[in-house]
């Protein structure tokens, strides 16, 4: 089956600014929003406020204006003025030489040739190893960099090569990093087929002995992955939900 409502969504999270620009190109008008914002907490706390907006999309590239104006040929009325900071339209290599978390993260966001893109996931991780964080935020940094800068199987290859070329420690510590990525992916992997073999349990004992109840359902979610398999073998002895209460006092309580 065609799973229409994800292949939409990452189209349009993809591809939103063309998308208001397409439909809806009056509605797009992103200055006049950020005014809208900045007055509303300039009136809300009545306190000086410094107005940034962080674009983080891929495309398009073109810069975005910094500025929104209200004004008739022989009066200006207003121009309120803010900062833009474009990721798509920023190098990563200027970002090199500064120890901030926050650069170890956005790297991998901002403009990157394909070439490029092992030697960057590498950098965002070298920075990040220096920085000597707390497990916690390294957790933060390197899940944000694992998303927006997931490599093929050909990167893959050739981030590893890079490793070897960075001084030993740091590679040890990149290394650590890495694994520990890798150690998360299995368990969310494992944690994912266990969801989805749960979930076809269900549906077996949906079609078998009826509707399930709440707290059953949940005790099932709760299974191993090798108890959800014995309990896939043994559901088609069922007759009705008290075989599967047995069940579980049978062999999931003893």
């Amino acid at each position: 089956m065609i799973d229409h409502d994800r292949l939409f969504k990452e189209l349009l999270t993809t591809f939103f600014p063309d998308f208001i620009d397409l439909f809806f190109p009056d509605v797009g008008n992103f200055s006049k929003r950020m005014f809208r914002y900045f007055a509303r907490l300039y009136e809300k706390h009545d306190l000086p406020v410094y107005p940034i907006a962080l674009f983080s999309y891929d495309i398009p590239q073109r810069a975005e204006p910094t500025f929104h104006r209200a004004d008739f040929p022989d009066f200006k009325v207003l121009e309120f003025n803010y900062r833009v900071i474009q990721l798509n339209r920023l190098n990563w290599r200027d970002f090199l030489r500064y120890q901030n978390p926050a650069a170890s993260a956005l790297m991998a966001k901002m403009k990157i040739a394909p070439c490029d893109r092992p030697r960057v996931k590498l950098e965002c991780l070298r920075l990040m190893a220096t920085l000597r964080l707390d497990r916690a935020r390294m957790r933060l940094i390197s899940g944000f960099v694992d998303t927006y800068l997931r490599l093929n199987a050909e990167e893959e290859t050739l981030f590893r090569t890079e490793i070897n070329t960075i001084e030993p420690s740091e590679g040890e510590e990149v290394m650590e990093i890495v694994t520990s990525w890798m150690e998360q992916g299995i368990e969310q992997g494992l944690q994912q087929g266990r969801q989805r073999e749960a979930s076809l349990i269900l549906r077996l004992l949906n079609r078998r002995i009826g509707g399930i109840a709440p707290n059953l359902e949940a005790r099932i979610r709760g299974l191993s992955v090798d108890k959800l398999e014995e309990l896939g073998e043994a559901l088609l002895d069922f007759s009705d939900v008290a075989d599967l209460i047995a069940w579980f006092d049978r062999e999931v309580t003893t």
